[in-house]
């Protein structure tokens, strides 16, 4: 993974110093809170509810496994002991007070970690896949071009107050777990017939308000011209993105109104100015980047062994667990292992112990090379565990509330930390996910409905990705109380798809019930093993609205 070299670090400590300064100042009333708010959200700085909560930058969801202790020694000694994953793959501290928080930021940059661009109308936190670098059907790595935008975007003096938010994700393998169509810029990388590495653009994505899908700006662009491209969008995006409504300052509405050939346009004249000039990539800038994720010193494995072999026929739980958080890697004998922070009742989705971040630094070490991946969906990622020591993993893995087997499945929800902390929140979304988890509680069941996505966002600035969810849950305010909206449809990937409203909100004690009603109409209609989508599309929502509002006054 990447080192960060003396420009970095000499960046961050004097972040740290700047932002001392900063809250020493707001502290003692020489700074209003208005003078402060950009500065708090320049260092990854929310007020939430009950408490200020920090942000942590985690680029492209990867750390090492010191970076992880350092982060569970924050949770101890400056929160309650937990963190919280988010979709972004970034890690949130809810409990936070103000006058610590440069003391946690210079225990951060210690570890070649900070909170900068994780929040405010930046651009965001770079994002991929948690499994870059090491998935069987990736075609190139692309952690290099991550890094070299992450590097570019970090404190660029043009784009530190954009209109909105903007949010940039790349992939290379043949299916797309960063879910790129929801993004400002979507990148996919790729080698045409000579090898030449190349990268298709997506603009536009985004969810929240107006949820809408990424639209092909342009295919075939060299890479040595991605940060001239994308400094080329956001130029435009700059120039044009309305600042006067929040809810209208997304890129996405910008191409709606323009139009996505007028959008190009622009983008294309920008981009004559800068092509060529000083923001080419060189092979030399690439390689240098590069150098940093060779791949580790891997053992000659064979692909299969008895030990292994003997543990999944012995042990249905083990061969269960294997068959849904286990998935393909590129080298023979390996693979990389999902953890699953979705354990049910006993936690929140996306919430990790102190003890628990020990743990998997720990498992880290002895099971793979030290590296830990964050996954959009809020789970943790070991990329490179050896097949004869998956049973050993999956052992420790459940006596630390880690193991469970419900990867893809219907519990392993996505859900942002809605009204319980976030003060934009128009309800909560950690009991309704763990009332379903309860009401789902049996994995038998839950692996012959297979894979569906359920995911809850407690306002509609969707956090948790509702719009994109198979079964998406969004939190709305009713007359001062809390109702909840489903919508059904959505899907993520290269096959991306908006879910559907099916009709009048829900109290929150009636969910369960309605997501009840939801998978038994899906079973009553599955065909063979059909995925839960394939059902939807085939037969189309109203069999699902009748069942659901059933009884229900007209």
């Amino acid at each position: 993974m990447y080192q960060y070299d003396a420009y970095d670090r000499a960046l961050v400590f004097e972040r740290v110093a700047q932002f001392r300064d900063q809250v020493e100042r707001f502290i003692a009333g020489d700074l209003s809170e208005e003078e402060f708010l950009p500065l708090r959200l320049q260092n990854g700085l929310y007020l939430q509810k009950h408490a200020y909560m920090l942000r942590v930058a985690i680029p492209y969801g990867t750390l090492s496994a010191g970076q992880l202790r350092t982060l569970a020694g924050i949770a101890r000694d400056y929160d309650r002991g937990y963190g919280h994953f988010t979709t972004r793959q970034n890690l949130q501290f809810n409990w936070i007070e103000l006058h610590q928080v440069p003391d946690i930021l210079e225990r951060l940059a210690q570890v070649d970690m900070h909170a900068i661009q994780t929040s405010g109308n930046c651009v965001r936190n770079i994002t991929t896949e948690a499994f870059a670098g090491v998935a069987a059907d990736e075609i190139l790595d692309p952690r290099p071009l991550a890094e070299i935008l992450r590097q570019w975007s970090t404190i660029n003096p043009e784009f530190l107050f954009l209109p909105r938010k903007f949010k940039i994700a790349i992939c290379s393998a043949d299916e797309d777990r960063a879910a790129i169509m929801m993004h400002d810029i979507g990148l996919y990388l790729y080698r045409d017939r000579q090898g030449d590495m190349l990268l298709r653009v997506m603009v536009g994505g985004g969810l929240g308000r107006t949820p809408i899908l990424g639209l092909m700006i342009r295919e075939g662009l060299p890479w040595q011209h991605l940060l001239s491209y994308v400094e080329a969008i956001l130029r435009v995006y700059n120039r044009h993105g309305r600042r006067d409504n929040k809810y209208k300052a997304r890129i996405k509405i910008l191409v709606k109104a323009l139009g996505i050939e007028a959008f190009s346009r622009e983008v294309e004249e920008e981009w004559q100015y800068l092509r060529d000039g000083p923001a080419q990539l060189t092979d030399a800038e690439y390689t240098r980047v590069a150098s940093a994720f060779v791949p580790p010193a891997y053992a000659h494995l064979a692909d299969t062994s008895l030990a292994y072999g003997t543990a999944l026929a012995d042990n249905p739980h083990f061969a269960r667990w294997v068959s849904r958080n286990v998935m393909p890697h590129k080298v023979p004998g390996y693979t990389s292992v999902v953890l699953s922070t979705k354990p049910g009742i006993s936690a929140p989705p996306g919430d990790v112990t102190a003890r628990q971040m020990d743990a998997v630094a720990q498992w880290s070490e002895r099971f793979g090379f030290g590296e830990i991946r964050i996954a959009h969906e809020q789970n943790i990622v070991l990329p490179d565990v050896p097949k004869e020591q998956l049973h050993a993993l999956w052992t420790l893995a459940c006596e630390h509330d880690l193991g469970a087997a419900n990867i893809g499945l219907l519990t392993d929800i996505i859900a942002c930390p809605g009204g319980d902390f976030c003060a934009l929140a128009n309800a909560k979304s950690i009991p309704i996910a763990q009332a379903i988890q309860q009401r789902f509680d049996n994995l038998d069941y839950l692996h012959d409905l297979g894979d569906i996505s359920l995911n809850i966002s407690g306002c509609i600035n969707a956090c948790g990705h509702h719009h994109i969810g198979n079964i998406g849950i969004l939190g709305v305010d009713k007359n001062g109380s809390e109702w909840y909206q489903i919508t059904l449809g959505g899907a993520q990937g290269k096959h991306s798809a908006l879910g559907k409203v099916i009709g009048p909100s829900f109290s929150a004690a009636e969910i369960p019930d309605v997501i009840e009603r939801v998978i038994s109409t899906f079973v009553r209609y599955r065909e063979s093993e059909e995925r839960f989508v394939d059902t939807l599309q085939r037969i189309g929502l109203e069999p699902f609205k009748e069942r659901v509002y059933a009884g229900q006054p007209a």
